[in-house]
């Protein structure tokens, strides 16, 4: 597995940056050549969403499906934590969003070991590198709330 974190500092408040980070279909408007569909959950995300994000083009792809399998969001002293279980056929592995609220805006730690099936082990320092190059880019977009 190759694991990688990810911080940011944000001056958004935490329950809104939270908002931004697990609004899952977004995360299709800032990965590259990825669209992102929900499939099932509670109304408005949380335990038990299970969404599938499609990267390629046209039949050129592959889906990543993931579920949410802890959601806690942020309270005024308290951390947001959600984790992802990648169940795909390609990517497997987990992906940890935290929010640690401060007295001026956040911070987030996106934490994830990532594996691809069928790549060797000797692989991973190129596969953690690059994974987190890609995600510390979407995370910075998602930190961008819309019209601000």
């Amino acid at each position: 597995m190759a694991l990688f974190v990810i911080e940011r500092g944000s001056t958004l408040p935490a329950p809104r940056a939270w908002d931004l980070l697990t609004d899952w279909r977004r995360h299709g408007r800032v990965a590259p050549l990825t669209a992102v569909r929900v499939r099932g959950g509670p109304p408005g995300g949380g335990l038990g969403t299970v969404f599938v994000a499609r990267t390629g083009m046209g039949r050129l792809g592959f889906d990543d499906p993931m579920e949410v399998t802890v959601w806690r969001p942020p309270g005024p002293e308290r951390p947001g934590v959600c984790r992802l279980d990648k169940r795909g056929r390609v990517f497997t592995g987990w992906a940890l969003v935290e929010v640690l609220p401060l007295a001026s805006g956040c911070r987030v730690r996106w934490t994830e070991d990532i594996r691809l099936r069928g790549l060797p082990r000797a692989a991973d320092p190129v596969t953690r590198r690059v994974a987190a190059l890609v995600f510390g880019k979407a995370v910075d977009r998602l930190l961008v709330a819309d019209g601000e």
